[in-house]
């Protein structure tokens, strides 16, 4: 392991250059120097290994099997097909398990060896897309809501956001040089680096914008939250006229440090379409020279609003924005899930949303789900669009009308339906990837989120239940990037095969969940729900969802925090 502290690395990095080179050209092991597998990071990509393997490899004396995960930076998800097909020559020629849609709305590689990197790095280069900041130290990929009935207010939406995360977009040409070898001008290892500085951000920072009444971006689980306020434009069109700005978000902790948290954002106030990119600049900004740099484990913006005071920091905001925020304006959210199967657009077009379970879209000997999209993506006109949700699904938009039979067929034939006959319980599970790729995980999500759903729909049925909409969200450790605290049933690996069972999330994206048990197996976890499902088919009141009940009837207390929302009219 590196002897220097992540801060060291960056400072030294010349701007995120590091020895990544040197690294790269090193054929004697399928790794990287420890401090380039921080710089890594900021340039999309993750080194990991096989851990199914690492026992078997570690008494032959072998290096741990070394891949490397690839993010790309797609902000909001979209894609033609044309760049859908360029990154399927990725799934199928480079990477292992296809490919996967993350809750961020990009998508992830696994298992790149460290060889066809750089082709692999090219070949997104060629689809006009890249990985610049889809991990690190730096505000990531920005996710935006799919709301497809809406095409013309999402545009507007769309355009806002894809400014914004323009704008905080590191200014280093160090991606260009390294994947694209991009001559290095003098001094360019130097250049100057005005919204991060030459150390970064003390930790990831996340962004996003919601379109009520659907908060399938989790808005409150964001560093910064933008939630669209819909008005008329000068045609008669729905436009967002401003957007609501909460702040301080974050799904992450430890466990068993009190001083890590999960967190729901708190709503500081409206700000004006031509006005939101300075202001995301000022709040990034202040988390840049406020946030902690001695802990990463309480480096994020949560813990600095925490540890300063929020009015201290809105007051912070607000001097660097050079403008003060306007009375939040009156808005209401009514879930945050997806919405699946065809939905009628603008003018003749229609949006087909499909179920991905875990967002893993691959070839098996189960499913052919990753033909079928390359089969659907070679049909459709230049102008539809792939996009991906924040809930790991996949929305085929802007399908003309003389298309939806086609596009049926083919969903059809590599069974790409099972929108149309899974319950509610499985078209929302969430679940991060873990184990075997995972290096933080404790115990098993993607892999056994199958497993557990068919276990936890025997359980729905027994109390005629099978329809209740009902949240599950898995995670193999505690830093929540399946955004389990928001989950009506949340496991959090523990261990393997072990979990803290978290209860009474609401419907709408606005209340964490508390824990129930806390490291428990699977026998017990059933065992616990059994009689609070029994109890819910009896005792809920009309269109009461299963954490709401279970908050009512006392089974778990609401947290402290809960979004308090003080509007204007």
């Amino acid at each position: 392991m590196s002897s220097h502290s992540v801060e060291d690395i960056k400072l030294a990095s010349r701007h995120l250059r590091g020895s990544l080179v040197e690294s790269l050209a090193d054929t004697a092991t399928g790794g990287l120097r420890d401090d380039d597998k921080v710089l890594m990071k900021f340039h999309g990509s993750y080194q990991q290994d096989d851990r199914d393997l690492r026992e078997e490899r570690r008494l032959a004396k072998l290096e741990p099997a070394h891949s490397f995960m690839i993010r790309t930076r797609t902000p909001g998800g979209v894609l033609t097909p044309a760049q859908w097909l360029k990154l399927d020559r990725i799934a199928t020629t480079y990477a292992e398990r296809g490919f996967r849609i993350t809750t961020r709305q990009t998508f992830q590689f696994h298992g790149i060896i460290k060889t066809d990197l750089k082709a692999t790095m090219r070949v997104i280069h060629d689809a006009v897309l890249d990985t610049i900041a889809a991990c690190g130290d730096v505000n990531r990929n920005v996710v935006i809501a799919t709301n497809p009935q809406q095409s013309a207010l999402h545009a507007g939406v769309y355009a806002q956001a894809t400014a914004v995360a323009a704008h905080l977009l590191p200014r280093s040409r160090a991606w260009y040089e390294i994947w694209l070898d991009e001559e290095q001008v003098a001094g360019n290892d130097k250049e100057d680096e005005p919204i991060y500085g030459e150390v970064y951000l003390p930790r990831k920072f996340k962004i996003g914008f919601a379109i009520p009444p659907y908060n399938d971006i989790d808005v409150f689980a964001q560093d910064l939250g933008f939630v669209a306020i819909i008005g008329r434009d000068a045609a008669g069109n729905e436009a967002p006229v401003g957007y609501n700005v909460a702040i301080g978000g974050g799904m992450g902790a430890t466990h068993g440090d009190p001083a890590t948290y999960p967190r729901v954002a708190d709503v500081l106030g409206f700000v004006t379409p031509e006005r939101v990119v300075a202001l995301a600049e000022a709040v990034m900004t202040t988390q840049r020279d406020l946030g902690n740099r001695e802990s990463r484990k309480r480096a994020r913006f949560k813990y600095t609003i925490d540890d300063h005071g929020l009015d201290t920091v809105k007051a912070e905001i607000e001097r660097r924005a050079g403008f003060a925020l306007e009375p939040a304006r009156q808005f209401e959210f009514a879930h945050n899930g997806d919405r699946f199967g065809w939905i009628d657009g603008e003018g003749d077009r229609a949006h087909l949303t499909l179920r991905i379970l875990s967002g893993r879209i691959v070839d098996n000997d189960e499913v052919r789900h990753l033909s079928g999209l390359r089969a659907i993506a070679q049909v459709l006109p230049e102008d539809a669009r792939f996009r991906l949700t924040p809930n790991q699904n996949l929305v085929i938009a802007n399908v003309p009308a003389t298309l939806r039979g086609d596009i049926d067929a083919l969903v059809a034939q590599y069974a790409l339906d099972g929108y149309r006959t899974a319950s509610p319980l499985r078209r929302n599970a969430l679940a991060c990837v873990a184990l075997p790729t995972c290096g933080l995980a404790m115990a098993e999500a993607e892999r056994y989120l199958p497993d557990v759903i068919d276990k936890l729909e025997a359980l729905l049925s027994a109390h005629d239940l099978l329809d209740a909409p009902i949240n599950l969200r898995l995670s193999g450790c505690p830093n929540g990037c399946s955004r389990p605290y928001l989950a009506e049933i949340a496991l959090v690996g523990k261990a393997p095969g072990r979990y803290n069972l978290m209860l009474g999330a609401d419907h709408r994206g606005q209340r964490l969940n508390t824990l129930y048990r806390e490291n428990v197996a699977e026998a017990d976890i059933l065992a616990a729900l059994d009689p609070l499902l029994a109890g819910y088919a009896e005792a809920r009141e009309s269109g009461e969802g299963f954490g709401d009940y279970l908050v009512r009837a006392g089974v778990v207390a609401p947290p402290r925090r809960q979004i308090a929302i003080e509007v204007q009219p």
